[in-house]
């Protein structure tokens, strides 16, 4: 081992009473953090060490157990999309999902079949690594979008095990990061079997931090295919909307404050302006804190969790639900992003934009750069200054019906203009293991 991940290795074992008591912070709000937390420290119980035994032993399909490292809901979503067409390209394969966040767990777990196993990712000091990849054994890993860990890397190096980063991206930020961190990050970016990246930028960016770049395969997320059903019951109630519906998708922390501000700076604004606002929180534990501070700005709320038939009657319509985006987008007419209008990076559009939604988006949208540019070059989003011209952009279109049906026509064409990645990702999956 060297010198500079001895250091890294040592910090990281001095860290593991931190992540602790992380985890039992964040297990009050989410309890899913307080589920299987020795698992973190590559120690698995009785019913993982079974279903692992079992597994090698033939008692589920007899394919290769392909390793997929899916950190947070985002990048499980992601995973979502390649694995169907993994499934097809490699009938019988088995599943091993690994995660971060108790968000993104709870959604992979919605994707595992007969002979697939789920855990938490390792935490990275070689000996929790080692006790991870002993006894899971994979034939290959996948790790989606930015996830790189030296003694993750390392350790599947040592064992002759593949190692990818898929729908890989990496921003102006995060190279800086890579290079005022050199001596530790470009050995492990380096060590990647491959790197299939989103965009040429990203391509560049990668090979910058030591990459090997063998493919520019766009982003994963333009495959998504929209839940029907959802989509289906979304645009019923939006069709039975007296007011159009305005939604603010995955809005981050600060973000509800900034909106609330919007709307108080005008009284015509705060009195919706004919709209009906729908907030989503991009995290589900912020809900109770967002609908306190809805509720103090003296507006009404309703949330999801309560609708039976129909949403309720208030002034702001709250999505408390985990896993229904496709619904709420479809619910709406138009959409503020979330995450663009504070100095987050923005969330995901290109799912608003596949359930023919059209996307307002603030200055802040450094994580889907490429897709924010794609998306209001094609004319499927709007791009502004702020909040409060986000407010008014988005209250003007849905007002607009004509401007409205031609900006949903974009949106759904845009996406469409974009898919492969998942069939072009999945035959180099399968390349890779026909190599080793």
């Amino acid at each position: 081992m060297s010198f500079s991940r001895t250091v890294y290795s040592a910090l990281m074992w001095c860290a593991r009473p931190l992540l602790l008591r992380k985890l039992r912070r964040r297990a009050v709000a989410e309890p899913g953090y307080g589920h299987a937390v020795e698992e973190r420290f590559g120690h698995y119980g009785p019913a993982a060490t079974a279903a692992a035994a079992a597994a090698a032993k033939g008692d589920a399909p007899a394919g290769p157990l392909v390793w997929i490292h899916a950190v947070s809901l985002g990048e499980t979503r992601a995973a979502a999309i390649l694995l169907n067409a993994l499934r097809t390209q490699l009938p019988g394969m088995r599943l091993l999902l690994t995660h971060g966040t108790a968000t993104g767990r709870a959604e992979g777990a919605k994707l595992l079949q007969p002979g697939d196993l789920q855990a938490w990712q390792p935490w990275d000091t070689p000996g929790a690594v080692g006790r991870f990849l002993e006894h899971f054994r994979p034939a290959m890993g996948v790790l989606m979008e930015t996830e790189i860990w030296p003694n993750l890397v390392a350790g599947c190096r040592r064992r002759g095990i593949a190692l990818v980063l898929a729908n890989a991206r990496l921003n102006e930020k995060s190279l800086a990061g890579a290079r005022r961190w050199a001596w530790l990050a470009r050995p492990a970016y380096a060590g990647l079997s491959a790197v299939w990246a989103q965009t040429e930028a990203d391509a560049e960016r990668l090979r910058a931090a030591g990459a090997r770049v063998e493919g520019v395969f766009g982003n994963l997320k333009f495959d998504v295919v929209p839940d029907a059903a959802q989509l289906a019951q979304g645009r019923a109630w939006r069709d039975a909307s007296p007011r159009p519906v305005v939604l603010l998708a995955s809005s981050r922390e600060g973000e509800e404050a900034l909106w609330l501000d919007a709307l108080q700076s005008t009284p015509e604004s705060m009195a919706n302006d004919g709209v009906q606002w729908l907030v989503v929180p991009r995290h589900p534990q912020r809900v109770a804190e967002v609908r306190q501070r809805i509720e103090a700005a003296g507006l009404t709320v309703s949330s999801r969790s309560g609708w039976a038939i129909t949403p309720g009657v208030a002034d702001v319509w709250l999505g408390d639900s985990l896993g229904e985006m496709a619904l709420y987008y479809g619910l709406a007419h138009a959409a503020l992003l979330g995450g663009s209008f504070a100095p987050l990076g923005g969330q995901n559009l290109i799912e608003a934009a596949a359930c023919g939604c059209p996307v307002v988006a603030g200055p802040h949208t450094f994580n889907f750069a490429e897709a924010a540019r794609l998306a209001c070059e094609a004319g499927a989003a709007l791009r502004v200054a702020d909040m409060a011209e986000g407010v008014a952009a988005a209250q003007a279109l849905v007002h607009d019906a004509a401007a409205l049906a031609a900006t949903r026509e974009r949106a759904l064409a845009f996406t469409q203009m974009h898919r492969g990645a998942a069939q072009a990702t999945a035959a180099a999956v399968v390349q890779q293991l026909k190599g080793r």
